[in-house]
């Protein structure tokens, strides 16, 4: 991983939103080098979880009464979703706050993964039918960024999406990748 990532997500303050009676979670976005190039990872949610089936997320959820932080629901979640172990996670920082169209308020944590790739990521049959694992330079690609809504049940949603193989990452996942890239921007310095 590029150390301007690094630094891009410590000096970057984030935008906090506070709504009372939304239901909280929290995501981590995973980065991690395979071969000399820098990969985030994405889920394809099961089909048989209560919210998001099917669609495409970072790994993360909702809140529980015993977790001390966001942060930690984030950790907590990622383990228990992929097998992602908080002592393998370098916290890089935090992105803006974001409300989903279904209604959860989510601050997503970027981090780094430290052990070296393969990682054994062991994901939850149930609550995950696949992982992605997405090169940057390919998410970095325009050709790979749609500036075109979704529509999803009933409602549109706002773009961007990005388009990997079959898969379209969407939604509030989108939004938040979308953001972690023009942080992290190589031209920012």
């Amino acid at each position: 991983m590029d150390d301007h990532v690094r630094k891009a997500m410590a000096a970057y303050e984030p935008k906090r939103i506070e709504r009372e009676g939304m239901e909280r979670a929290a995501v981590l976005v995973a980065i991690y080098d395979r071969d000399g190039v820098s990969h985030i990872l994405f889920q394809v949610r099961s089909e048989i979880v209560l919210h998001h089936k099917g669609q495409i997320s970072f790994p993360g959820g909702a809140e529980d009464p015993g977790d001390a932080s966001l942060l930690m629901t984030a950790l907590r979640e990622s383990e228990e979703e992929i097998g992602l172990v908080e002592e393998d996670v370098e916290v890089l920082g935090q992105l803006d706050d974001i409300i989903t169209i279904s209604d959860f308020l989510v601050t997503p944590y970027v981090g780094r993964v430290t052990r070296a790739a393969p990682y054994p990521f062991a994901p939850s049959g149930y609550e995950v039918a696949e992982l992605l694992e997405v090169p940057v330079p390919h998410l970095r690609e325009p050709a790979n960024l749609n500036h075109g809504a979704i529509e999803w049940r009933t409602v549109m949603a706002p773009p961007p999406s990005y388009s990997f193989g079959k898969h379209l990452i969407w939604g509030a996942t989108g939004r938040m990748l979308k953001q972690f890239l023009e942080i992290t921007r190589p031209d920012q310095a």
